[in-house]
């Protein structure tokens, strides 16, 4: 008999694509994680669309509505997320900074995807802010989310090198193609419960790995 797959949530404000890369690895029957539900703050985000057409259910809690109640517009959201079950919350390039009273109802059950390899460049303009620093690699991390920003426990990270003629598109574009690998991959890993967390360090059970995906540049 297969194992339950874990219902998950994915939030996104606008195009959505580390969502679009979960969806379509999600359509292998092996796949942890079953895609539930997608959720915008934003009715317009394009997002919206790219899930409907999968079949996904989505749901728009309009963070305009809510005349700067961070409290209530996350009320709202939890309200929708236990509607329809959710175990597992994806957060996609949602770009609403949540309160620790939501964060808290979903420790060790929502993740993150960051464009830095944390703690690097926590916040905006991560990728101007390796440029300015000299870096010589850069790249992407996936952790659970706490009530300080981009400070949750560490999953798993990819990286990859600064060019010397590098500029922000050309170094965002390329951090782009490894998180689409690596997002769905720590889905799977938190969605099959193979990832055990202790204080800020991560752990994670490497055998009879859910999906299978390009390992060359990922670092548990």
């Amino acid at each position: 008999m297969a194992e339950r797959k874990k219902r998950t949530a994915i939030l996104i404000s606008g195009r959505g694509s580390n969502m679009t890369a979960i969806l379509d690895a999600a359509k292998d029957p092996a796949y942890p994680a079953d895609i539930a539900l997608v959720l915008s703050n934003k009715p317009e985000a394009k997002g919206l669309e790219t899930a409907a057409n999968e079949g996904i259910k989505t749901v728009v809690v309009d963070h305009r509505g809510y005349k700067g109640d961070r409290e209530a517009f996350d009320t709202e959201i939890q309200k929708v997320l236990l509607a329809h079950d959710i175990e597992l919350v994806v957060l996609a390039g949602f770009m609403r900074i949540l309160t620790a009273e939501f964060v808290g109802q979903w420790e060790n059950k929502m993740i993150n995807i960051h464009p830095s390899l944390l703690p690097s460049f926590k916040g905006l303009h991560t990728y101007t802010r390796a440029l300015e620093t000299g870096c010589r690699l850069a790249g992407c991390t996936v952790h659970f989310v706490c009530a300080d920003m981009d400070s949750g426990p560490i999953i798993c990270q990819a990286a990859v090198p600064v060019l010397d003629d590098d500029d922000e598109d050309t170094l965002s574009a390329r951090i782009l193609v490894v998180e689409h690998q690596i997002y769905p991959r720590a889905v799977a890993l938190v969605a099959a419960d193979k990832v055990s967390v202790n204080g800020l360090r991560v752990t994670i059970d490497q055998g009879n790995d859910p999906i299978e995906n390009e390992k060359a540049q990922l670092v548990y």
